[in-house]
């Protein structure tokens, strides 16, 4: 049996990649990653990854092209913020018997291929808080007055930047029926922050394997992993959850632009550098504001004070 990594990704993330390849490869030498192009534009990350971290670029991409043809054809060109995001979907037919797929916004503190573990005993595994804030950047209320869901079924939704699952446990029919389904009752969903594939894709679970696990319900429960959580504590390198007093499993910066200043930035600094054959990032100077943005915003500010 194979067990593997995909990530998706282009040149124009190929820092993010790198932090995140630094850090798997810190702890795991050894387990294959594939790469699944966002876009066209993917040649240059891929040279880079491939020489530095052994990471192959997704063989079939005729489908996922067919796959990008079909989401075009069932929901229009303007229903998706980054319809792209999609062919992450491409997980379910590619190499590996049981596989992850891990974001690039994402580092990870230990051998995180060892949570593939949990697929002895069920057929998809996530690891996130998600369902914590309800179904809001996933679904409407409609879904559950209307009876799509029970209040049970939503607390399983999850964040799509990491999941875990089987080879072929979903077929491509299973994607265009799904993107049929949605596409008839777009008032399930809710799309007000411009989430791009996770609403969708959170339908498809729980629609069509029931066999699911949070890895954050295990016994004795486990860490937070989003970044813009404040709490969480440093220790070297690593992340602590002081609330289960545990080591943080990945940090994901979903939502939010890693940047310096952005939360757990040094954290980010650290595995994006942490090969020396690789030049450093270069983030573009943020514009200063004009002397007329400064004056507006000065009012702002005063009328604010004003009304307080």
């Amino acid at each position: 049996m194979t067990k593997g990594i995909y990530i998706i990704a282009n040149d124009k993330v190929t820092d993010h990649a790198i932090a995140l390849l630094n850090s798997i490869r810190l702890h795991d030498k050894e387990t294959p990653i594939v790469m699944i192009p966002y876009d066209d534009n993917y040649h240059k990350i891929a040279d880079t990854l491939g020489k530095h971290y052994g990471v192959k670029v997704y063989e079939d991409l005729e489908f996922i092209n067919r796959l990008s043809n079909k989401l075009y054809e069932t929901f229009g060109g303007k229903f998706f913020a980054r319809p792209n995001q999609f062919r992450k979907q491409a997980c379910w037919f590619g190499p590996f018997d049981e596989f992850l797929y891990i974001d690039t916004d994402i580092v990870v503190f230990e051998k995180i291929i060892d949570n593939l573990n949990y697929l002895q005993n069920t057929d998809f595994i996530c690891c996130d808080y998600q369902h914590l804030g309800g179904i809001r950047n996933v679904f409407s209320s409609t879904v559950l007055s209307e009876q799509v869901f029970t209040e049970s079924e939503v607390k399983d939704i999850f964040n799509g930047g990491f999941w875990g699952s089987k080879k072929n446990l979903i077929s491509e029919q299973d994607l265009y029926d799904t993107f049929a389904e949605c596409a008839k009752h777009p008032e399930y969903f809710d799309f007000s922050e411009k989430t791009s594939d996770q609403p969708i894709i959170n339908y498809m679970l729980l629609k069509r394997i029931p066999n699911r696990f949070n890895i954050v319900n295990r016994e004795g429960k486990a860490p937070g992993n989003w970044g813009g959580t404040s709490h969480f504590l440093h220790e070297g390198h690593k992340l602590i959850d002081p609330t289960v007093n545990q080591q943080l499993q990945y940090l994901h910066w979903a939502g939010i632009r890693i940047e310096p200043g952005c939360p757990y930035w040094e954290i980010w600094e650290h595995y994006r550098n942490l090969n020396p054959q690789l030049p450093p990032p270069v983030f573009p100077e943020k514009p200063k504001p004009t002397f007329w943005q400064k004056n507006v915003n000065e009012v702002k500010t005063l009328l604010r004070s004003l009304k307080n």
